[in-house]
């Protein structure tokens, strides 16, 4: 998940999409797949292997932005005679259409996560797979990995399972739809449950001690050959969805762990460094932090709607960073098995199609729960999939910082000599003179050069540089 969404509107001619254009050069970015993985991927799309059970019956349905084809996970819920809740959780079999060893496979070895850039995507496998064949679209039969997961009143886990499926979605939603038929009291038991199990969640991830992050999405509108900073703020529908994806995630890992072999997205508690710098962010943002208050606390008080909030819970990503892949088998459980914000372990597995790691998630699942042994291609695979997906989160990053430097510069590039309020939040060890700033408004950071900086306090700051070609904004003391 990129630690910002960046999102562009505008002329495809604006500067800004130029210089990203040239960023996807720089950073070597895939153009196109290889003729072979191509044709390997249109021949899987025409006749894939099809699982045996037949789930069509249950009526899933997607929840995306409206545009988004790249379907990974569909769902339904429904109510139990116990007084809890049955989750179907389908997620999409990518491991029908992908042969291992495959030119295919190893391009998607090679790309490890679809890239995604403010004015588009690069994607993990063929656009013929993964927002066609394999994508969970509605009113097609697909393949997929489905997932029944029991819950008490509650809302805790009481029983998980998964097994390989056909299913059909039967209805592809958005978030503001989706939100709208709930707040009116007009969705259907299956929808209106989305709400009542994602509340049901919350409440025990706060019990737990788990963060979720409602990051919003930062769009950069192109107005008449300027451009402008916004917001969408994450709805509530928002945050229940995600809910029903950590379930799902959280079952993933358990299973994993209780049959001795997997892969866990682990994260260790975050230094007192990191924390240190999210104050003095804070402080810059005009955003009340006393020192008896835990940083769970705080980020539950926020409103993603709020501009400076909003900034503030982009910064407090930075806290994720720390996260890998860890891989045990036989029975041999690592030292670390949880994932500090989650407060409990955790596996990816939902986004199969989008990201490399999952696929072999899946995989292990299903033979735990199948009872059989783990196919030799997941096993071969299984110790070089941590450096893997490194290597690919590293290039994700890069290309998110690329990006947001290049996005602000151009939100900035008529600005330069102005003078804006701001507040340093870092100051490089080994050189003292230069720093990182972040403005109160616009809800921007860059890099700061002068003699004595301030750390953690604020200060006027005059723009010295803002140009999308060389993708930096810079500032100097005013």
């Amino acid at each position: 998940m990129p630690r910002r969404h960046i999102r562009v509107t505008g002329a495809p001619e604006a500067p800004l999409r130029a210089a990203l254009t040239v960023l996807r050069t720089e950073l070597g970015v895939a153009d196109g797949y290889p003729p072979e993985a191509l044709a390997e991927a249109e021949q899987a799309a025409k006749a894939p292997p099809l699982p045996p059970y037949d789930a069509t019956d249950i009526p899933l349905f997607t929840i995306d932005p409206p545009t988004s084809t790249d379907l990974d996970q569909a769902m339904h819920l429904s109510r139990q005679t116990t007084g809890g809740c049955r989750v179907r959780y389908a997620i999409a079999d990518v491991a029908a259409f992908v042969v291992p060893g495959g030119t295919l496979d190893a391009e998607s070895h090679r790309r490890v996560t679809t890239l995604y850039f403010p004015d588009e995507k690069v994607p993990l496998h063929p656009p013929v797979l993964s927002e066609g064949a394999a994508s969970l679209l509605p009113g097609q039969d697909r393949p997929a990995a489905l997932w029944t997961i029991d819950l008490d009143a509650e809302g805790r886990t009481v029983a998980a399972d998964v097994r390989r499926a056909m299913v059909r979605s039967r209805a592809k939603l958005d978030y503001e739809g989706v939100q709208r038929q709930i707040d009116e009291g007009t969705a259907e038991e299956p929808l209106a449950l989305l709400k009542v199990i994602g509340e049901l969640r919350e409440r025990l991830e706060v019990e737990r001690g788990g963060i979720s992050l409602n990051v919003p999405e930062q769009e950069i509108v192109e107005r008449n050959g300027a451009y402008e900073l916004t917001y969408r703020a994450p709805l509530p529908a928002d945050g229940w969805n995600a809910q029903i994806s950590l379930l799902t995630r959280m079952a993933a890992a358990d299973l994993m762990l209780a049959h001795g072999t997997g892969i866990l997205r682990t994260l260790s508690a975050a230094p007192d460094g990191a924390v240190g710098r999210l104050r003095r962010t804070a402080r810059a943002l005009h955003i009340d932090w006393p020192h008896h208050v835990s940083y769970a606390h705080l980020i539950r008080s926020l409103h993603p709607h709020n501009s400076h909030h909003a900034a503030f819970l982009q910064e407090c990503t930075t806290l994720l960073r720390g996260a890998g892949y860890t891989v045990f088998r036989d029975g041999h459980l690592p030292a670390i098995t949880t994932h500090a914000a989650v407060a409990a372990p955790y596996a990816h597995c939902t986004a199969p199609l989008r990201r490399l790691a999952d696929r072999y998630t899946s995989e292990i699942c299903l033979a735990a729960a199948a009872g059989v042994p783990v196919p030799d291609w997941v096993l071969t695979a299984l110790d070089a999939l941590p450096h893997e997906m490194a290597d690919g989160n590293r290039r994700a990053g890069a290309v998110e910082r690329e990006c947001v430097d290049i996005v602000e510069a151009a939100l900035l590039k008529d600005r330069v000599g102005e003078e804006f309020d701001g507040c340093v939040v870092e100051i490089e060890e080994r050189q003292p003179t230069v720093g990182v700033v972040q403005l109160t408004s616009p809800a921007v950071i860059g890099r700061i050069d002068g003699d004595h900086l301030p750390l953690g306090e604020r200060l006027r700051v005059r723009l010295t540089q803002a140009d999308p070609g060389t993708a930096k904004v810079r500032f100097a003391p005013a």
